[in-house]
């Protein structure tokens, strides 16, 4: 029996890199987890804010859709896929996808997964990065292992702690969602994915609650959220307190959001723009069991 592919291509679809060190320890590490790595030819082009014009981005994710890798990781997130959107060529990346290609990828690269399930119905893989993740001075032990056990097919299941009052959920559905702000700005757009039934998650960064909330509230006055099956937070991280809050915080914004869907929400999920992070599949029916305030996802 021959053994899993393990050659990873790095390209940046996104932000700009604005250092080349961070991507070149990420590489490191990588090689010296067994991967073979492979620095696409644009990766650390610079544009404005972006890493390479459109046209460069654009034909960057064309070029590894291609070359379809076992794993295809973005250098980092930011902004820019959305400018891309309606020029992808989906069928190129399903068929990546097809021939065993892993796009992983957080942030940004919600709109690309996103899209990816919406156009295809094809999976990718909500995990780490190369510059922000791989590429950080200190580099915890639960994100890479997480990672290589997820591409090696090893890793069935996370497990995390959620709060009180959701003992014996147990829910099926297919795993969706990434970035909160990402997959908000796509609702109505013919880059959306329909799911019903589904298991919705969603992480962020730099969003006071109010925001966070306005944005649920979108996506429950939309429909969205009454249609699934369970709602997972990961972490809404490194937002700022304003003296007009008093008293209102993360956990108001999610009290109040459960006050108005009957879908649960559990809140604990490690992932987001935190060091530690797990890796988990979209587009992929994942079983959510909970038993007093353990949760278990498995696919």
């Amino acid at each position: 029996m021959s053994s899993p592919r393990n050659d990873i291509t790095l390209y940046s679809p996104s932000g700009v890199l604005l250092k080349a060190a961070s991507v070149r320890l990420a590489m490191r590490r990588l090689k010296a987890m067994g991967f073979e790595v492979t620095l696409d030819e644009a990766a650390l082009t610079k544009h404005q804010r972006f890493g390479g014009d459109d046209e460069v981005r654009l034909a960057a994710i064309h070029r590894v859709a291609q070359a379809a890798p076992a794993i295809a990781m973005a250098t980092r997130g930011g902004y820019g896929i959305t400018r891309l959107m309606d020029r992808i060529d989906w069928k190129l990346m399903a068929r990546s996808v097809d021939q065993g290609t892993r796009w992983v990828g957080y942030s940004d690269l919600t709109a690309l997964q996103m899209g990816l399930l919406a156009h295809t119905g094809a999976s990718s893989w909500c995990g780490p990065m190369a510059s922000d993740d791989f590429g950080r001075t200190e580099l915890d032990e639960v994100t890479p292992d997480c990672f290589a056990e997820a591409m090696s097919g090893e890793l069935e299941a996370i497990g995390f702690r959620t709060e009180t009052g959701f003992d014996g959920l147990d829910a099926k559905g297919v795993l969706w969602g990434g970035n909160l702000t990402v997959l908000t700005s796509m609702l109505g757009t013919a880059h959306w994915p329909k799911v019903k039934g589904g298991v919705l998650f969603v992480e962020d960064v730099n969003e006071h609650p109010y925001r966070v909330e306005r944005m649920l509230l979108q996506l429950h006055q939309a429909g969205v959220l009454d249609a699934q099956k369970a709602v997972v937070l990961g972490a809404m991280s490194d937002w700022r307190k304003s003296p007009m809050d008093r008293g209102y915080d993360m956990k108001a914004a999610v009290a109040h959001v459960r006050s108005v869907t009957r879908t649960p929400i559990l809140t604990g999920l490690p992932f987001g723009h935190v060091p530690t992070k797990v890796t988990m599949p979209l587009g992929r029916k994942v079983h959510v069991l909970v038993q007093a305030r353990d949760v278990l996802m498995g696919w």
